[in-house]
């Protein structure tokens, strides 16, 4: 049953990337209005797996590589959904939902089966630690591809729409930034409460250091340099190419504390 749920998120997503792309092509609200009906329920069926596997697995489901990609694929849409208005994501909706699928996709060739904690995971940290970063991860890949976008549409071809995701990209940093601060600090705590230390410099957590450094430059420069257009997406892009290495990279090319990921 909780597969059937899987596919289904997956199955929604991608089809609702297909109707909006379909929506671009022929300019009709009922295809986006099914489209926008698809992801969501894309989204809930996604919800309603993450919810079975933490009663299944008896912990939260955010350990190792297959429950870190799906818990962080459904908080990229979480996002989306908390945000679209205020800061209208409407640009974003089909790369988000191909995205969402081709993660879900790649997800279901890991290993799913269940595994214990190991002992120095389980505490309450666990929650609080993982969920910072992976909001602070779904806001930034929005913001990356706001960014690509924007050198893709360069003010010489589309000024208007590259300027709205220029400071769409920086809005959606600006939101990130408190919870990918919380994911570190809550490391640093749990990490003395589990191994006596509040920094080792593991791989993981000298990256993770490493990245927030590269968007607390961001947006230093940003608010007191005026840093905007392609100077500010590119360093975007790199801050978002370490967080990626931070997420995936780390764990197949180092050992260290958090090689259980």
């Amino acid at each position: 049953m909780n597969l059937s749920f899987f596919n289904l998120a997956l199955a929604g997503y991608l089809l609702a990337g297909i109707f909006y792309f379909i929506q671009n092509i022929f300019r009709k609200k009922l295809f986006a209005k099914f489209a926008a009906l698809l992801l969501l329920l894309g989204f809930t069926f996604h919800t309603l797996y993450i919810i079975i596997r933490w009663r299944e697995a008896g912990h939260f489901p955010a350990v190792g590589i297959y429950e870190a990609l799906v818990f962080s694929l459904w908080a990229v849409a979480l996002v989306y959904f908390i945000l679209k208005k205020a800061y209208q994501l409407e640009f974003l909706k089909i790369p988000l939902s191909l995205l969402a699928a081709i993660g879900l996709a790649y997800a279901s060739t890991l290993d799913q089966s269940l595994k214990p904690l190991m002992p120095a995971l389980k505490s309450n940290w666990l929650v609080i630690h993982v969920s910072s970063y992976c909001l602070s991860y779904g806001a930034l890949l929005l913001s990356f591809i706001s960014s690509a976008m924007y050198l893709f549409f360069s003010p010489k071809k589309n000024a208007s729409t590259a300027d709205k995701l220029d400071y769409l990209s920086y809005k959606l940093v600006l939101f990130a930034f408190p919870f990918l601060t919380l994911g570190l600090t809550t490391g640093a705590v749990w990490a003395k409460k589990a191994w006596g230390n509040y920094w080792s410099w593991d791989p993981k957590e000298t990256f993770a250091l490493t990245t927030w450094l590269i968007y607390a430059l961001y947006l230093h420069l940003r608010l007191t340099k005026n840093w905007q257009g392609r100077k500010s997406a590119l360093l975007n892009l790199i801050g978002f190419f370490c967080v990626l290495f931070t997420f995936f990279g780390v764990n197949y090319l180092f050992k260290g504390l958090h090689s259980y990921l």
